[in-house]
């Protein structure tokens, strides 16, 4: 069996459905509302409550990804790029 690596996120901002199209685009299967499968890797989303900033509100999900060790750099990479959001 192969060495597998957590990783836990929290992402604030991006909301969870796009955060799903981005793991089916990476090759997962989602498997129920919040998890995702894909080849060596398993990710579990678990919406949080909103991030308050005054009266404004920030969705958040925790992400935990279970992952092959040596999947998990490029995986951890390409993921990041997809979820940069430039500042304003």
């Amino acid at each position: 069996m192969a060495e597998m690596r957590t990783v836990v996120r929290e992402m604030r901002g991006i909301p969870f459905f796009l955060l799903q199209e981005y793991l089916e685009e990476m090759g997962g299967t989602v498997v129920s509302d919040d998890l995702v499968e894909g080849p060596g890797w398993i990710m579990k989303m678990t919406r949080m409550e909103p991030f308050r900033l005054g009266s404004l509100s920030i969705g958040q999900t925790r992400m935990e990804l279970q992952i092959e060790e040596h999947l998990a750099d490029d995986f951890i990479k390409r993921f990041g790029l997809k979820t940069l959001r430039a500042g304003g």
